[in-house]
């Protein structure tokens, strides 16, 4: 496995980490941790198939974006290929939550780890 590879593995976290976490924090058992935890995605899902944005304050906003038709070009043949409009799911954080990510996680860091 390269040097890469294990670097990204070490810094993936996983549902299943997340749901341990909470459980771990909480001290409420890890079944009913997963409930909650597929239970929010699938609202987040459902309220932005319904062209909802969902805000969570002090942490982001999901909202849906409309992507513009345009002319692209296929790679291998650099043939121009039109390229419909579509609506995409973006999720931009919160001021707030960048200011804190941004005080407390070093850039070099980052490159060691």
């Amino acid at each position: 496995m390269t040097s890469n590879k294990k670097l990204m593995e070490d810094r993936l976290m996983t549902k299943s980490d997340v749901v341990k976490n909470i459980s771990q924090e909480t001290g409420i058992i890890s079944k009913d941790v997963a409930i909650v935890v597929n239970a929010f995605f699938e609202i987040i899902k459902e309220k932005m198939q319904s062209g909802n944005h969902i805000e969570i304050r002090h942490f982001g906003t999901f909202k849906l974006k409309v992507r513009k038709a345009r002319m692209g070009r296929n790679p291998k043949t650099a043939d121009k290929v039109p390229v419909p409009e579509r609506v995409v799911p973006t999720f931009r954080f919160s001021r707030e939550f960048k200011s804190d990510i941004a005080a407390s996680v070093n850039a070099e860091e980052m490159n060691t780890k």
